[in-house]
């Protein structure tokens, strides 16, 4: 999930994350008020004890939707964050990227069993990796082997910028995690090359891929992959806080609002809003977006090693067991500055997605996926008891 390295540090100024700011929830639909009563304390709970600058969540039940706040979209105006606020989704972008290239499989224009080699000659070769024997598949469900290239930090300072070509070769400069299909190991090279492989497909811009197939169609007015080197969030948005993934509650923080996303691309690069991903979840969840052996495909899962607790990894997706019991499908990602989740129920029709506009937690959790796990728990525990 994670996509950060210490390059993104340049050129940020200094800022103090503030406490308090309690909810500001809009009002409920009397049959999940406990619920929701429930979500609002734990987003007061994250802001001031967790030292978070801001935080919110929209809760969809079917048609209707319930968005909450705690804290400030910006520490130095105070403002609050509201439902129309972009963000960074770090490595929900994978489940963008995953859909583009599963509608693709469904069109017959490439197949899961497509190895690298057949669609980029030449570019998976070094240090024992094969691209001969890594098919598309093992991209998306992350089985490949392929180096992380983002466990490479100091190569990708050496970059003055980040193409997918220069990425690519950071991760064959580095030995496989394993040998292909043998293990389970997070890499974001998988997803650039799967981003890489959809321009050859297409001839077209991953950014236009998704813009045309996923964001237009489905009404996602707030989400986009950035072009080039673009470093701004168009449109509203909060400001991003980060303290570079440090634990020490001292540590300093910096605005990494505007940031050159490129070095993650179709691994974690894209933007969106809390609407916007419950639209596109809730649609891809109840089977609007693949054709049904596609979505097959999606949500059939593989074990896990040194990520999330309690989870399964589909094509781009994952499953959580929550503490309750309940099992929840969806994706979460960080990235400097913000840290998202969007998770619901298998048929969509309930959904979560919380961000927070800073990638520390003070209180208590090791990071804010404690935090997203008891928003969950709390929303999903009274659906298992009704």
């Amino acid at each position: 999930m994670h996509e950060h390295t210490a390059h993104a540090d340049n050129g940020r100024s200094g800022a103090e994350p503030v406490g308090g700011g309690g909810a500001a929830p809009q009002s409920a639909p009397a049959s999940g008020g406990e619920a929701y009563e429930a979500v609002e304390r734990l987003l007061q709970q994250a802001v001031i004890q967790g030292g978070l600058p801001g935080m919110l969540v929209e809760v969809r039940d079917g048609d209707r939707q319930w968005f909450g706040t705690a804290g400030v979209a910006d520490t130095r105006t105070g403002h609050k964050r509201s439902p129309q606020d972009r963000f960074r989704i770090g490595s929900i972008s994978k489940t963008f990227v995953a859909t583009v290239v599963l509608q693709l499989v469904g069109e017959g224009r490439l197949s899961l069993d497509d190895t690298v080699e057949q669609w980029l000659p030449g570019v998976v070769r070094g240090h024992h990796h094969e691209g001969a024997r890594v098919n598309i598949r093992m991209l998306l469900n992350h089985t490949s082997g392929i180096f992380n290239y983002t466990d490479d930090q100091d190569a990708l300072n050496r970059y003055e910028t980040h193409p997918p070509e220069s990425l690519v070769q950071i991760a064959m400069s580095h030995p496989p995690t394993f040998t292909p299909g043998s293990g389970w190991a997070y890499s974001n090279t998988n997803y650039v090359l799967a981003g890489v492989i959809i321009e050859r497909a297409t001839g077209r811009a991953l950014a236009e891929e998704i813009t045309e197939r996923i964001s237009r169609p489905f009404g996602l007015a707030g989400t986009y992959l950035p072009g080039g080197s673009d470093p701004t969030i168009h449109g509203p948005h909060s400001r991003h806080y980060t303290k570079l993934f440090q634990t020490d509650p001292g540590a300093p923080v910096h605005d990494a609002t505007e940031l050159d996303s490129s070095m993650f691309w179709a691994a974690g690069g894209m933007i969106s809003t809390a609407g916007d991903l419950n639209r596109f979840f809730a649609a891809l969840l109840g089977g609007r977006i693949l054709p049904p052996d596609q979505q097959r495909d999606m949500f059939t899962t593989v074990p896990t090693r040194d990520w999330i607790p309690n989870a399964a990894y589909g094509l781009g997706v994952s499953s959580v067991t929550l503490p309750c019991g309940e099992t929840v499908w969806g994706m979460g990602g960080a990235l400097f500055g913000s840290w998202s989740y969007a998770y619901g129920a298998r048929d969509g029709e309930q959904m979560v997605t919380t961000n927070v506009n800073g990638d520390w937690s003070d209180g208590g959790w090791d990071d804010p996926i404690g935090i997203f796990t008891d928003l969950l728990e709390a929303k999903f525990r009274r659906r298992r008891d009704t």
